[in-house]
């Protein structure tokens, strides 16, 4: 059913096409036959509840931030069969991004390149509709995680009050935070991922922790998100600072400014311009930053997220470290069937473990 869609949706600019897909899978719930959708299109969903970071993931598997910016399609994502939702990028102030267009798919490579540039609606917008949905679904067994960073307009300095103001606004509606230092889409942001730079964000986001646990009663973990583009020197960095302010892990990775070894043309990627690649040409590196990771503090929880198609692309994300998986392109070039397939791989290697 999704192939027939998906030729439809390929006609179609990338982003309108994610808004027309969205409003449908809306629309679907709205009207009550959203779970009957997901039964032809996805079928049976693999839970296997696992207890990582003090929270307890239905399954494995989760989508990634960049899907569901403002928190709008929660239940959406937990009917469809989603372990984790990240919410975001959220910055304090809404912003309208990058101009359009800023994204593009590359079929040849099972890839996308984006430059959004965090377009959000603002931290406000995402807390009110976190309240909404926490309210509406007290029992719901999905994880939300809180993907923050920083306004497009706010200088480097003065960065670490954007993490706290989006980190005191949702500490009660999410069930985990990332830290996103990394995106290659809004200018001069991976500097932070300098040693100094992310000492001030952590130190600032733990100084206002304990009073923001009185009120909820239980401390969020706590993630950092890096490029796929960083050194193992530069992440040896990182993970000092994982140890010393007790963060409980790392999303490994974000998008790539590489373009290497890519089926598309060069004039076409060269016509696209700047912006993060992801899909498949970025697992290898991707696993690579998991496997480094794991070997150097296996303490550490990764969530892998990075070049994910299929089942086993999961389960060799897991095997190189990932305690749990994230998707993305996976979803646009698969369609919601994808959730079933690698909760269902996953369930067997884990079995056969």
């Amino acid at each position: 059913m999704y192939s027939l869609l998906k030729k439809f949706l390929f006609k179609l600019d990338a982003e309108k096409a994610h808004h027309l897909t969205t409003s449908l899978l809306r629309f679907a719930r709205k009207m009550g036959i959203l779970r009957i959708i997901q039964k032809l299109m996805v079928g049976k969903v693999h839970h296997q509840p696992i207890q990582v970071a003090g929270l307890t993931f239905r399954n494995k598997l989760g989508l990634a931030a960049g899907f569901d910016k403002n928190a709008e399609y929660l239940r959406e994502m937990e009917i469809l069969g989603f372990g984790s939702v990240e919410i975001g990028t959220v910055t304090p102030l809404g912003q309208e991004g990058n101009p359009k267009p800023r994204l593009f798919r590359l079929p040849n490579d099972t890839a996308l390149i984006n430059r959004m540039g965090f377009n959000n609606e603002g931290v406000e917008a995402a807390a009110f509709l976190l309240e909404l949905y926490r309210r509406q679904h007290p029992r719901s067994k999905m994880i939300i995680g809180g993907n923050i960073g920083k306004n497009k307009v706010t200088p480097n300095e003065e960065a670490h009050e954007d993490y706290r103001k989006c980190f005191e606004r949702l500490y009660g509606l999410v069930d985990y935070f990332v830290v996103n230092v990394s995106s290659p889409n809004t200018p001069n942001l991976r500097a932070l991922q300098d040693k100094d730079s992310l000492r001030v964000i952590f130190q600032t986001l733990r100084n206002v922790e304990p009073e923001l646990i009185k009120h909820t009663e239980k401390q969020r973990p706590l993630f950092v998100k890096i490029s796929p583009d960083n050194s193992f020197e530069q992440i040896d960095d990182i993970l000092s600072l994982v140890k010393e302010y007790n963060l409980a892990g790392i999303v490994a990775t974000n998008t790539t400014i590489s373009r290497d070894d890519l089926a598309t043309s060069s004039d076409l990627v060269s016509n696209i311009g700047a912006g993060g690649l992801s899909g498949k040409p970025v697992q290898q590196r991707s696993d690579e930053v998991v496997a480094y990771i794991h070997s150097k503090d296996k303490a550490i929880v990764i969530i892998g997220v990075g070049g994910i198609q299929t089942g086993e692309d999961a389960l060799q994300k897991i095997n190189a470290g990932a305690d749990l998986v994230q998707v993305y392109s996976c979803f646009i070039y698969e369609g919601p069937k994808m959730i079933s397939r690698i909760t269902q791989r996953i369930a067997e290697g884990i079995l056969n473990a």
